[in-house]
């Protein structure tokens, strides 16, 4: 079983949550080899995570961002990292709670997400810049 390693840099995207099954698999080319494995996607950020979910309905990502901001506000009194600005701290703590990978099959050359699935990443400050990807693709 072959083991493919290829890291690369999204493109800047705003603060939110985005899909980018797509910028994977065009950074990935050797993906379109593999007829069953597995993808393991790894984002080397502290402030920006990953998740799967709902990938049809955009809302669906304007309401994830609504509510980790009133989970998580900004502004807080008692954070003490606050030199980077006020979307720091909390985009740290965002980070965490979604995490920093996720695991996703690959079948005939495609990631594998269900039917209204999508690999997000979730942009959590303002001005995060290109974010760093790391692609691990185990499979025949």
């Amino acid at each position: 079983m072959p083991t493919l390693q290829q890291s690369f840099q999204l493109r800047p995207y705003p603060r939110g949550f985005h899909l980018i099954e797509q910028e994977i698999e065009e950074n990935m080319p050797q993906l379109k080899d593999i007829k069953a494995g597995i993808a393991h996607i790894f984002i080397h950020h502290t402030s920006a995570g990953l998740t799967l979910n709902e990938n049809a309905d955009p809302t669906v990502r304007g309401d994830f961002e609504r509510h980790f901001n009133k989970m998580v506000p900004e502004n807080m009194d008692y954070y003490q990292h606050t030199t980077e600005g006020s979307d720091d701290m909390p985009a740290h703590i965002k980070a965490s709670l979604l995490g920093s990978s996720v695991s996703v099959p690959i079948q005939n050359g495609k990631l594998l997400t269900g039917t209204w699935q999508g690999v997000y990443l979730c942009e959590h400050r303002n001005n995060g810049g290109g974010r760093k990807i790391t692609i691990t693709v185990m499979g025949d």
